[in-house]
C-alpha cells in the first residue's frame, strides 16, 4: 500500500551478529521447525554451554530437546548415532574436537560407514559440532585441526565456518542433511561480529554444502582457505594491495566435498596458488588442493609452484610467543605471496 501511493520502502540494513550468536540463532530455529531435532553435549543445557553457544536453549525447549550428557564422548555419541539411525536429527556437540578422539569409533565406523553397508537403507542425519584448531594458551591436547583428519573419510560431509553468516547457513544446511556432517568451529571467532545480510537472517536461509565463496576478487595470486585463517588472508590480501598485488581469497567452507573448480576458475585467472590452513603440513587441506590442482586442467595455468602456508609441524606449545610462532600469521601469508610470485 505504501509503494503504490509513491512512499519508498528501505531495505533492512546488514546488521552486526557475533558467530556465537548466528549459532544460536540456527539451532532455536532448527530446534522450533522440526521436532526430531535435538541437542546434547557436555553442559549444553542447564549452563548454556561452555562457550554459551546454546544459551537459552535447554530453558525454551525443555530436558527432552537440550540434553546434558556425562563426561564420556563415546558413550553419548553412540547415543547420538544410534538415535539418527532411528529417525532422529541429533546434533552431537564436542566441547573441542580435540576431545572426539574418544568417539572416533562412533563418528567413523558407526555414522559415516551406515549408509553405505546398508546399500543406503539407513540414513544417519546427525551433525557433530564444536570448537576446532588452537585456541589460546590450552597447549598441543587442545589445539589440533581435524579438517585433514575427517575430510580423508568417505561417507562424512566436513564444514568449516568462517563468519557469522558461515556458521549460520552451513549449521542450518548440515542439520538438514541427510548425512553425517562433521562442523568445525573456531573457538577465537565465536565472540567475533560480522555483518549479516538481511538475506541471511532469514529463517530459510542455508548455504550448500560443497560451494566455496571468493571473499575478495583478484587477478595476480589465489589465497585459498578455510575457518579462521581467511581472516588472516584478507588482511594480508589490504596489505598486498597498497603494493600493487591483487589477491583473490577464497573461502573454502567445505572441505569435503571440495569445491575445487571454484579454485580452478581462480588459478586460472591469477595463475599463482597459496593455501593457508592452521592445520598441520602432511597431508593436510592444503596438500590436497595442491595435488587436486596438479592432477587438473588448472596444472597449465600455473606460473609458479603452489605454495602452502601451515601450522608448524610440532605439538602446540603452550607459551604464548611459541604458539603464535605456531600459527600461520599475516606476515607469513604476504611473505609466501611475495615468494610465489618472485618479488
Amino acid at each position: 500500500l505504501l509503494q503504490r501511493r509513491g512512499i519508498r520502502l528501505s531495505a533492512p540494513a546488514p546488521i552486526q551478529v557475533t558467530v556465537r550468536d548466528a549459532l544460536n540463532q540456527a539451532l532455536d530455529e532448527e530446534l522450533e521447525r522440526d521436532e526430531r531435532v535435538f541437542l546434547l553435549g557436555e553442559e549444553v543445557a542447564q549452563y548454556d554451554g561452555a562457550y554459551k553457544v546454546s544459551r537459552g536453549l535447554w530453558k525454551k525447549y525443555g530436558d527432552k530437546r537440550v540434553i546434558d550428557t556425562p563426561i564420556s564422548e563415546m558413550g553419548f555419541t553412540g547415543i547420538a548415532v544410534g538415535a539418527a539411525m532411528a529417525g532422529l536429527r541429533p546434533v552431537c556437540e564436542f566441547m573441542t574436537f580435540n576431545f572426539s578422539m574418544q568417539a572416533i569409533d562412533q563418528v567413523i565406523n558407526s555414522a559415516a560407514k551406515t549408509c553405505y553397508m546398508s546399500a543406503g537403507s539407513i540414513a544417519v542425519p546427525i551433525v557433530f559440532r564444536g570448537p576446532n584448531g588452537a585456541s589460546a594458551g590450552v597447549a598441543a591436547q587442545h589445539s589440533q585441526c581435524f579438517a585433514a583428519w575427517y575430510g580423508h573419510c568417505p561417507g562424512l560431509k566436513v564444514v568449516s565456518p568462517w563468519s557469522s553468516e558461515d556458521a549460520r547457513g552451513l549449521l542450518k544446511a548440515s542439520i538438514r542433511d541427510d548425512n553425517p556432517v562433521v562442523m568445525l568451529e573456531n573457538e577465537l571467532l565465536y565472540g567475533v561480529p560480522f555483518e549479516m545480510s538481511e538475506q541471511a537472517q532469514s529463517k530459510d536461509f542455508v548455504i550448500p554444502i560443497g560451494k566455496a565463496k571468493i571473499e575478495r576478487q583478484g587477478t595476480h595470486v589465489t589465497l585459498v582457505s578455510h575457518s579462521r585463517p581467511v581472516g588472516h588472508c584478507l588482511e594480508a590480501a589490504a596489505v598486498l594491495a597498497k603494493e600493487g598485488v591483487e589477491c583473490e581469497v577464497i573461502n573454502l567452507r567445505t572441505i569435503r566435498p571440495m569445491d575445487i573448480e571454484t579454485v580452478e576458475a581462480s588459478v586460472v585467472k591469477t595463475n599463482h596458488l597459496v593455501t593457508v590452513e592452521g592445520g598441520w603440513p602432511q597431508f593436510g587441506v592444503g596438500a590436497e588442493i595442491c595435488a587436486r590442482i596438479m592432477e587438473g586442467p588448472a596444472f597449465n595455468y600455473l606460473d609458479a609452484p603452489a605454495v602452502r602456508v601451515t601450522g608448524a609441524d610440532v605439538p602446540m606449545p603452550y607459551a604464548k610467543n611459541l604458539e603464535d610462532n605456531c600459527m600461520p600469521q599475516v606476515k607469513d601469508i604476504i611473505f609466501a605471496v611475495k615468494k610465489t610470485l618472485n618479488i
